[in-house]
């Protein structure tokens, strides 16, 4: 679809879903027309909210209605993501599907093979890229200013208490795909990668673990896992080498503990979230006649979140900036780390 007219959009899955319906309809460019979930007072209560008319319990019902839509969003539990989104696709109907992206790789090639026959967009919610911080910081290394980037370290830390719902499917294998590496790690890991030009991955080693999460498990009576905490050293074929760490449970020092940081042969930057939570602070560290700068990075103009540049795509024909292709790399980077710490040993990716 092309042109000025207004996008007709759906989300289905209304939990991280609600966020989507709300980022639409504040743009000016769609329409928000169908909502889905299986939760009926969920249903009920989103679509009173706002002002939603057709609501609907069953996905099939949705996808197959007389609605005429250019998009949807799926955020549902990450196992439906690559059925859900394949039906849509086959459906004709462009997708942004929450991250990760699927439970694996071969999921994830599978939808971006369905966007690829259909003609359509797949583009993944890395929300964290879609930031005036964000933004900034990805021109300034673009222009080269930190030079070649060889070394990053990005985390995602959560204090005790951080297990998303205890006993809900965030914690089951067969319905999350893991514990924080799939959930919070994706994120940092997709942001790390992108700052560095989304470098193939050459080898991982990684190591999983879950003493508290089993331990609160067993006390609640409740099932779980998945790790609890996780940590990687991935070496990226340009030579480049990234430590990721992620945990939902741990005995640290702050509620919510998120950095990027990244050492380049000209410069160095880190990006961090202020006061554990979810407002971001950046500085750059570079040298000058010899002497040591120290700049603090300020956020870009306005940049477009993830549902305004989704419709933007469907309007105008553009390729998304956060891709499926982007999704499969992070996919493969994944199952490499939870193959690695299963194993004991390094992974070999290419």
């Amino acid at each position: 679809m092309t042109g000025k007219g207004k996008a007709r959009m759906g989300v289905i899955g209304l939990g991280m879903g609600k966020n989507h319906v709300k980022n639409y309809q504040k743009y000016e460019r769609c329409k928000v027309v169908a909502l889905c979930d299986s939760n009926r007072a969920l249903l009920k209560s989103v679509a009173q909210e706002c002002n939603v008319s057709r609501a609907y319990t069953s996905i099939d019902k949705m996808l197959n209605a007389p609605l005429n839509l250019d998009g949807v969003s799926i955020a549902l539990p990450n196992y439906l993501h690559a059925p859900v989104t394949i039906q849509a696709l086959n459906k004709g109907i462009n997708v942004l599907c929450e991250k990760p992206m699927a439970m694996n790789a071969q999921e994830a090639q599978e939808m971006v093979s369905a966007a690829k026959k259909n003609k359509r967009k797949l583009t993944i919610n890395f929300g964290y890229r879609f930031t005036d911080l964000c933004t900034a910081l990805k021109e300034i290394i673009s222009k080269g200013t930190l030079g070649d980037i060889y070394y990053c370290r990005s985390i995602w830390h959560r204090r005790r208490g951080g297990i998303p719902k205890m006993g809900s499917w965030f914690g089951i294998k067969s319905t999350s795909g893991g514990g924080p590496m799939i959930d919070l790690g994706v994120h940092r890991l997709d942001l790390a990668l992108w700052f560095m030009g989304y470098p193939q991955a050459k080898t991982v080693s990684a190591g999983t673990y879950a003493y508290i999460g089993r331990r609160l498990a067993a006390e609640t009576g409740t099932k779980f896992d998945v790790e609890d905490l996780a940590v990687a050293f991935i070496r990226l074929e340009n030579g480049a080498s990234m430590i990721l760490e992620t945990s939902w449970e741990g005995y640290s020092e702050k509620k919510e503990d998120m950095v990027t940081q990244l050492y380049g042969t000209k410069g160095g930057v880190i990006q961090r979230n202020i006061a554990e939570g979810y407002s971001f602070e950046a500085k750059m560290f570079t040298e000058e006649d010899g002497v040591l700068k120290e700049s603090i990075i300020l956020g870009a103009k306005r940049t477009k979140n993830a549902m305004e540049h989704f419709v933007d795509c469907i309007l105008d024909d553009l390729e998304p900036i956060t891709p499926g292709e982007q999704g499969v790399e992070c996919m493969k980077i994944l199952d490499a780390i939870y193959l690695s710490a299963e194993k004991g040993g390094e992974i070999a990716l290419t």
